[in-house]
């Protein structure tokens, strides 16, 4: 999972869904969470110094902060298919105001911002931003460069 919060939420009612004593949760919790894990987060969860933690609660609490970034990428992507273009605002205008809104972002694929981009396009543009639409069409892998010579 990308979310932090999502994955300790999931696996706590997963442990918590099992038939174990009430005393025996925070053990298990503590003990089998390392398997849940995979790539960065894993080696993150190796890394953790020798009795540094003392409760699930503060292991959860530290895997969410080591991995809080993830969480601000996927809302950020996601940000960029809000940006859309004004009724009154020209081909190059939106161009420009979304490459600005893409520039704060982490960085985002291209196919992501095509995508995006094209999802935002007023649905009564103008003659330019049709014939973006239909070029976007006819060559279906496009880069964000090839949108900047298109406009």
């Amino acid at each position: 999972m990308t979310n932090p919060n999502e994955h300790v939420t999931s696996y706590t009612c997963a442990i918590k869904g099992k038939d174990l004593e009430d005393d025996e949760i925070e053990s298990v919790l503590l003990k089998k969470f390392g398997e849940t894990l995979s790539k960065g987060a894993i080696i993150w969860h190796h890394n953790l110094p020798l009795n540094s933690i003392d409760s699930f609660a503060m292991l959860a609490d530290s895997f969410v902060k080591a991995h809080a970034r993830a969480i601000k990428v996927e809302t950020r992507k996601s940000d960029l298919f809000k940006v859309r273009q004004n009724d009154n605002e020209m081909l190059r205008e939106f161009v420009s105001r979304f490459h600005m809104e893409r520039i704060y972002l982490p960085l985002i694929a291209d196919d992501w911002a095509v995508q995006a981009f094209t999802q935002g396009l007023n649905v009564r543009s103008s003659v330019a931003s049709q014939q973006l639409k239909q070029n976007l069409i006819e060559y279906p892998v496009v880069t964000w460069a090839d949108m900047h010579n298109w406009c």
